[in-house]
């Protein structure tokens, strides 16, 4: 709403800037300003000052200047209305009233908050009770403690068909009012209401100002079709203008500068488990442009935590499309790709809060996802093909309305192109091989595997579901993981594997890096060369670091599967690593000789069209798949 000019300059008469900032940053007076450490950037010589008489601060460090409502806004993520309600309350002063129809929607709106608060009231006490104790269990059992639970307000939905409904009714709710509010629905043909969550864990979903508006609830038998069922579109709660967790992650977002999104509502409450604060929960859906807006109204460069997998891959490529009209001078997105099957809950639950960082580290920029989305698209092996793999980024960046932000990504989409298809890699392109897409230009580097070059049978386009994961987690020239955490584990449990060190000498790979990491190993063992220390891990580690392979190390103990995977940890059990290690090897060697299989039936159907020949090329083809989707242990 539109508030009188004459109310607003008394809230700043009667409320000075200095109070407000005082309470996020340490000041001294100078003079008629106050000086302190900037607030929205890390600095060792304060920058940020505080004039009360002339209403307004300024930091140097970040050009940003504005009023205490300005402050409130960029330092909370509040909405104006909701700043003035701040202030107007501190001042002492009634807001405005508003227009009847306006001051009714109010109301009404209040009314409904009311409502879900006796709900949430309602199931956080069910859950306490008899009725609750397997929604209890189910809690326990996935990580969460007391203090959590009542932290994020959590419930029990009974079985019982009209269990709040009754409740609600008792405190003098209309029949209508518990619809509205999305509590109940009444079955066609019939005049009674019944509850809409049962036998469910409870989830209050709050607003900006952290009044509970809506509920999402987990089903606890294993039959029911929808697993999560949120509340209805109500006048108070629309799904794609709201994000969960989003009025208690606004002071961690902005004292850490960092914001993560996730998928639900146990991915929010699991980080925070590990210690992190700031996350918030899109509801399920894919992020929209208003919550995209949300989202920078707390953190500059909100980083998306995508499920490793190709679901999560679709999902990234969907808000890019939402994302790039809505781009502006310093605000993006990034994204951060987890290892497949795996979500931010089970990461912190299994490795802690170091193998999620190590995931954060490697996020992704939105103009890497765009390019890395468009590589995967088709094959770029012939004139025409490339022209469209062109067209396609341009149209993209057109979308952008910023004019210097849409300038800046055509240049560097510009330069992307140019280094592809210089004449170096249109040859890799045209045999069907790897071709390497990387350049100075701060571009991580990406590996992607062409198509069949026209044949009448079709390839995958572009790099493979795991390829593609592999690239975009590592932000750099693709290390397999299954290769790298071979060659891990053994460095790490060198005394334990050294007796099979003729197997590791045998295996191939398809990464030169790791080739030669093999080939140092197989001779510092092998040949007695001297180390500097007993052939335990660290001795092996100083004699690799020593001869010029502390980098490939550590991009090695950075990759997430590094802390997952039982084989590899430091302190698993022996006979776990030496048989886990064994069957990786094995699952290798295997994946090896039919990939050269594969090469010599595509020799072949090239050839000679046959039926024959084609059969024989699926059926390798569904070996290697079957393969790759075997997990390591």
């Amino acid at each position: 709403m539109a508030y009188p000019k004459s109310f607003i300059e008394e809230i700043k008469n009667r409320v000075s800037v200095s109070d407000i900032v005082g309470q996020k940053v340490k000041l001294t007076r100078r003079g008629r300003e106050f000086v302190g450490l900037s607030p929205f950037k890390n600095e060792r010589t304060p920058s940020f000052t505080v004039n009360d008489e002339k209403q307004f601060y300024h930091c140097f460090s970040t050009g940003k200047h504005g009023t205490v409502f300005d402050f409130l806004m960029e330092t909370e993520g509040l909405g104006f209305p909701e700043a003035v309600e701040r202030l107007a309350a501190r001042a002492g002063i009634q807001v405005p009233a508003q227009d009847p129809r306006m001051a009714e929607k109010e109301e009404k709106n209040a009314s409904i908050i009311d409502i879900c608060d006796m709900a949430s009231v309602y199931f956080k006490t069910r859950l306490g009770g008899a009725s609750g104790r397997e929604a209890y269990d189910y809690l326990l059992k996935r990580g969460l403690d007391d203090a959590l639970i009542q932290s994020f307000g959590l419930g029990y939905a009974p079985g019982d068909r009209v269990g709040l409904v009754k409740h609600l009714r008792d405190q003098g709710i209309a029949d209508k009012d518990i619809i509205e509010a999305g509590l109940a629905v009444q079955p066609e043909g019939r005049s009674d209401l019944i509850d809409r969550f049962r036998n469910r864990v409870m989830f209050p979903i709050t607003d900006a100002r952290d009044r509970v508006i809506a509920f999402g609830g987990r089903a606890l038998e294993a039959s029911v079709p929808a697993k999560y069922l949120n509340s209805p579109e109500t006048p108070v709660f629309h799904k794609g203008r709201i994000l969960y967790n989003f009025a208690k992650a606004r002071q961690s977002a902005f004292d850490t500068k960092s914001l993560l999104v996730t998928e639900g509502y146990m991915d929010v409450i699991g980080l925070a488990r590990g210690g992190f604060n700031n996350a918030v929960a899109s509801l399920g859906t894919a992020v929209t442009e208003e919550q995209i807006s949300l989202l920078w109204r707390l953190v500059q460069e909100p980083v998306l935590c995508l499920d490793g997998d190709e679901a999560g891959l679709r999902a990234a490529y969907r808000v890019i499309d939402r994302a790039l009209p809505l781009l502006k001078p310093g605000y993006s997105l990034r994204f951060a790709v987890l290892p497949q099957g795996k979500d931010p809950d089970d990461l912190v639950r299994e490795g802690g809060a170091e193998a999620f960082n190590n995931v954060l580290e490697r996020a992704n920029s939105l103009i890497d996802m765009l390019w890395e989305r468009e590589l995967a698209y088709a094959p770029y092996d012939t004139p025409e093909r490339r022209a469209a793999f062109s067209d396609r980024l341009r149209k993209a960046v057109r979308q952008i309305e910023h004019l210097d932000v849409r300038k800046f990504y055509g240049e560097e989409i510009k330069k992307r192109l140019d280094a592809l298809f210089a004449p170096a890699n249109r040859g890799a392109q045209q045999n069907g091989g790897y071709s390497y897409s990387g350049q100075s230009s701060g571009y991580g580097g990406r590996y992607s595997r062409q198509g069949s070059g026209g044949k009448f049978y079709k390839f995958k386009s572009g790099a493979s579901a795991e390829a593609r994961r592999s690239a975009l987690a590592s932000g750099a020239v693709m290390l397999p993981p299954r290769e790298a955490m071979i060659m891990l584990a053994f460095i790490r449990h060198a005394k334990l594997l050294a007796g099979h060190l003729d197997q590791l000498e045998k295996l191939d790979f398809e990464t030169a890096d790791l080739k030669s990491l093999r080939d140092a190993i197989v001779d510092a063992i092998s040949h007695e060369i001297s180390l500097t220390a007993p052939l335990d891990s660290d001795g092996l580690k100083g004699h690799l670091i020593s001869i010029g392979y502390e980098n490939l190390m550590t991009r090695l103990e950075q990759l997430p599967d590094a802390r997952m995977l039982v084989f590899v940890r430091p302190e698993s059990d022996p006979e776990d690593v030496v048989s886990g290690w064994l069957d990786a090897v094995e699952l290798q060697h295997r994946l090896i000789t039919l990939t050269a299989e594969k090469r010599e039936a595509e020799t072949d159907l090239a050839a000679d069209t046959t039926q024959e020949n084609f059969e024989r090329l699926m059926a390798i083809e569904n070996e290697i798949s079957t393969l790759e989707s075997k997990t390591l242990n």
